[in-house]
C-alpha cells in the first residue's frame, strides 16, 4: 500500500497503518499513518496520481 520513512527508528519502506491522504497548503499530497513498531506518525509525500491510487486502494481521503 503506502510506504514512508520513519524518522524515529530510521527505517525505510515502512508500511503505514490506516493511512490518510492529506493535501498540503501548496497543493501537494501526503499520506499520514502510524508505524506499527514504534507508534510514530509517518508521512510520505506523493504526487496527485499516487494519492488517487492510494485512495482507490483503501486509504482515506482527508481533504
Amino acid at each position: 500500500m503506502v510506504t514512508g520513512y520513519c524518522v524515529k527508528c530510521k527505517e525505510k519502506g515502512v508500511e503505514l497503518t490506516a493511512p490518510g491522504i492529506h493535501q498540503t497548503a501548496k497543493g501537494g499530497f501526503m499520506a499520514k499513518g502510524k508505524h506499527e513498531k514504534c507508534g510514530t506518525t509517518v508521512c510520505a509525500m506523493m504526487s496527485k496520481d499516487n494519492a488517487e491510487k492510494a485512495i482507490k486502494d483503501g486509504a482515506t481521503k482527508e481533504y
